[in-house]
């Protein structure tokens, strides 16, 4: 059901660190008008952990009103409090989102049969489409494959998987055993190509905030078995890949994208400006690259 890149969008601040809408309108017209697949307001990308409900329930109607259909919105609507994750999850398809991700329980490290229970409320909650959003390194827990496998099977709206787990192993047996028509993104721009490779559909991207054209291009020719050609954009991203994660994403792609003017170099607390060394380094690579 979904292909390509999904633009996991960031949440632009103004100086006052009120959501700017403005940027924000913005970057979404610039993401749709290079060809990305989707939009994913909300996400890790977004700051949703230090978004006020207000403030997160804005931001996607904000996302879906713009977009106006152009292409899908996913809107992230995930919490370690599963009450709180299906009224997200309920606004969100109220507002018009095409879908919804839903990002493991954090801090509280459920069980696998916890996990099951978590996703599996939320499912049934709403009748959009759910991607579950895998990443151990930021929540503490894992979404074992016949946990995944479980869902699936039993909640027809789960559709996909986000996979940010950081195995590649673990992804290509999700790939393996998924029933058919099930969804499998890479959630690091990284490894998108590899995912591909081994069947996978696509990626949430952070590096299409900036350059969607490049990871649309990259992740097209992937997809229709062009793996040479892809790899050379591949090769020609990777130091990009690695400087979007010098410092907690989403520091480092906000940084650039201030960089270019397209929105406030502001964050919320606990996130915070990017070193100056670490600033250099960003600059250095963005003129060689020409995106400066």
């Amino acid at each position: 059901m979904f292909r390509g890149v999904y633009t996991a969008i960031v949440t632009p601040f103004n100086k006052d660190e009120s959501v700017d809408e403005k940027a924000l309108r913005k970057l979404i017209d610039y993401n749709i008008k290079k060809g990305v697949s989707g939009i994913v307001p909300c996400g890790t990308t977004g700051e949703s952990p230090t978004l006020s409900h207000e403030e997160h329930d804005k931001v996607i109607e904000v996302a879906v009103e713009h977009v106006n259909g152009r292409v899908p919105v996913i809107a992230g609507t995930g919490s370690n409090c599963t009450k709180e994750a299906i009224r997200l999850t309920q606004h969100a398809e109220k507002a018009g989102a095409d879908g919804v991700l839903l990002v493991n329980p954090y801090y509280n490290k459920p069980t696998q049969e916890g996990l099951y229970r978590h996703f599996k409320a939320i499912a049934n909650s709403v009748k959009i489409p759910c991607i579950v959003y895998n990443i151990k390194g930021r929540t503490g827990v894992n979404v074992e494959t016949p946990t995944l496998m479980r869902i699936a099977r039993d909640c027809k709206n789960v559709v996909g998987v986000k996979e940010a787990s950081g195995d590649l192993n673990q992804m290509k047996d999700v790939i393996a055993k998924r029933p058919e028509g099930f969804s499998v993104l890479s959630g690091d721009d990284n490894i998108a190509l590899e995912l591909i490779k081994a069947g996978g559909d696509g990626v949430v991207s952070v590096a299409s905030n900036i350059i969607p054209e490049e990871m649309t291009e990259m992740v097209a020719l992937a997809l229709k078995g062009d793996y040479s050609e892809a790899e050379k954009i591949n090769n020609h991203l990777a130091e990009f890949f690695k400087m979007e994660f010098i410092e907690t994403n989403p520091i480092p792609i906000k940084y650039m994208l201030g960089l270019k003017g397209m929105i406030n170099d502001i964050y919320r607390l606990p996130l915070c400006e990017l070193k100056p060394e670490n600033k250099k380094k960003v600059e250095e690579l963005m003129k060689r690259m020409k995106l400066i």
